[in-house]
């Protein structure tokens, strides 16, 4: 890939590399050599490069340590059997950063910045991305305020930062979730469909509980009446009921615009695989499974990609769903987005880039 924004780039003295057990990595863990950096300051992004990934000095009275105002983006780079490395829709990532910026009164990226900056890192560190099946290169995009003043207002500062991280899959097996009705993750009006900071400091007491419980993860509810499903602690997330797929729509501003969910409705829909953009009641889902009309559950995410749900908890009762067959169609659009994603199934929405 032909670049067209030139930015200095400070190599790092010893690579980590031959340290790193690539055979066991730890979701979020193992950190690469190098970070891209750009500062904004008057009103415009200046002193882009790359520099060795290395600790941050901030004054205490840093904004966002006190404010909030933190953004960050996930997606994730492959490398294919010709030694590619390919990374899967990075522009919607640059567009939905910048929808979570307006929200959180910060400043728009330019794309030839995010996708420049994204792209030469992962170039120069691409030795990180790893080779086992499975595995990926985790990208991390964030962006926080950098003004030292108290007082709560915008900052006039900020810092845009991408590091990547070689992992492994996120859930090792299928998980179980417990439908949430007492704790809000998000409201209308509020920042749940920002990917902000808050929103996951707000969800770690309750998925807390739910850990202590024995369940894997939380099925979030609306904050008004606890009455329909939203999305789970780390994912979307769709049912299959009576051959329909079903979840949750984005246009409240309560649930995150997910890459992964926009690309397995896409693909159903090249399917012919019946989709309804709609919220499913608490009430439906325990009938649904009290009927054996629950299909299939699984979640949907950058980190997760496909995780497949065996068990849901509703008010107080465990309910186990049913094995799945092989042509299950959480198990065909998870081989489906692997294809592309690795290079060994034909693109036809043109959501990779390769390297």
């Amino acid at each position: 890939m032909k670049t067209s924004l030139a930015f200095p780039v400070k190599k790092i003295a010893t690579s980590k590399l031959s340290e790193t057990d690539f055979s066991n990595l730890v979701f979020g863990k193992t950190i690469s050599d190098h970070m891209f950096v750009a500062d904004y300051k008057d009103g415009d992004w200046t002193d882009l490069r790359i520099e060795p990934y290395s600790p941050l000095q901030l004054n205490p009275s840093n904004a966002a340590l006190h404010y909030g105002q933190s953004i960050f983006e996930g997606l994730k780079g492959y490398k294919n059997e010709e030694g590619e490395v390919i990374i899967f829709r990075p522009d919607a990532n640059w567009r939905r950063m910048n929808e979570s910026a307006e929200r959180m009164c910060m400043p728009s990226i330019p794309e030839e910045i995010f996708m420049e900056g994204l792209t030469q890192l992962i170039d120069l560190d691409r030795e990180w991305v790893p080779t086992a099946k499975g595995a990926s290169l985790y990208i991390r995009p964030f962006m926080f305020a950098t003004d030292d003043y108290i007082g709560v207002k915008p900052s006039d500062t900020y810092k845009f930062i991408i590091f990547t991280c070689p992992v492994g899959n996120y859930y090792s097996k299928p998980v179980s979730v417990k439908v949430e009705t007492k704790f809000t993750r998000a409201t209308e009006g509020g920042t749940g469909a920002a990917k902000t900071a808050g929103n996951y400091a707000a969800s770690l007491y309750p998925a807390l509980q739910a850990q202590k419980a024995g369940y894997d993860q939380l099925l979030w509810t609306d904050g008004k009446s606890h009455s329909q499903i939203e999305e789970s602690g780390t994912m979307n997330v769709m049912f299959k009921i009576n051959g329909t797929i079903i979840t949750a729509p984005t246009h409240t501003g309560t649930i995150l615009k997910g890459i992964t969910r926009e690309s397995v409705i896409q693909l159903a829909k090249d399917w012919n695989q019946p989709v309804e953009e709609r919220f499913l009641t608490v009430s439906e889902l325990k009938e649904a499974l009290e009927k054996g009309e629950l299909e299939e559950a699984f979640g949907t995410g950058t980190a997760a990609t496909i995780a497949h749900i065996r068990l849901i908890h509703i008010e107080g009762k465990d309910y186990e769903l049913p094995e799945k067959p092989a042509d299950a169609f959480s198990h065909r659009v998870l081989a489906e987005l692997d294809g592309i994603k690795y290079g060994t199934t034909p693109d036809p929405h043109q959501w990779i880039i390769k390297l």
